[in-house]
Order: C-alpha cells, then structure tokens, then sequence
C-alpha cells in the first residue's frame, strides 16, 4: 500500500517558500501540466509558467486543503517520495494583487521587438514568456479572490 502524501519542497533563489506533506500537486512544466502522487516513479523535468496547485492533507489524511502558487522557470524532482521544485520565481496565490496582474500584463502587452535587437526571435520569446507570466498571475489572483483567499 502506498503512503497517503509525500513530501514537498518549494525553493526560490530568495528563500524556501513551502516544507510540508501533500496528497498531490499540479505541477506545470514547460510541455505541459504534470500530476504528482504518492508513490511516483522517480522523474526530473523542466518548469514552465503557471499554476502550481497542492493538496495539503489535514492531520487525519481526510480533508486535504489546496494551496496555489504561480511559479515560472527551473526545474522539479520527484525522488523517493519527496518533491522538491526549485523556480526562478514562486509566489503563493495571496500574496497576488488582481491590480498589479492587470498592470503587468498592460504592461507585458505594450511591449514590442526593438528594431535593433540583434535576435528578434529570441526577443519576441522573452515577450511572449512575460505575456503569459502576467496572465497567469492575473488568472491565479482572480481564482483566489474568488475563493476569499
């Protein structure tokens, strides 16, 4: 029979934002979302932009409570049983100002190739990475308004 929760690590270069258990985390990577169980084959994978949603077990295993986070770049392990995500950026879903989202995104959708980039495609990539970064955080900090977060 396989353990109820595993544990997880979130890390910035700034600071350790989460050490606890969980029953499971939506982890998205840069191809795509990754569901994380208990008792998952070992993995390592690349983090993209987006939301990161974990189910934290109460004491009793029975009623987990979600935690959100947005978190863009890095990379996550899962190894026996811990997860441990190491992002260039984390932020937990309420500490996210629907305002400043708003504003970034304005900001993020302003912004153009100049002229005299000497990579336009990897100028317009980093455009685009900061586009849906904004989006993300908007879309995260509009949820958790809406569940009273």
């Amino acid at each position: 029979m396989s353990k109820p929760a595993f544990h997880c690590r979130v890390v910035t270069p700034a600071a350790q934002l989460l050490d606890h258990e969980a029953k499971y985390a939506s982890v998205p990577l840069w191809d795509g979302m990754m569901g994380i169980l208990p008792g998952r084959a070992p993995i390592v994978a690349r983090l993209g932009a987006g939301e990161l949603q974990l189910d934290i077990p109460d004491a009793n295993h029975t009623n987990p409570a979600s935690r959100s986070y947005f978190i863009a770049g890095g990379f996550m392990q899962m190894s026996t049983d811990t997860l441990t995500i190491l992002a260039e950026q984390a932020i937990p879903a309420e500490q996210l100002s629907e305002a400043e989202a708003q504003a970034e995104l304005a900001e993020a959708e302003a912004r153009q190739v100049p002229h005299d980039a000497p990579d336009k495609a990897a100028a317009a990539d980093k455009i685009r990475a900061q586009r849906d970064a904004a989006r993300w955080k908007l879309r995260i900090a509009r949820q958790a308004k809406g569940r009273g977060i």
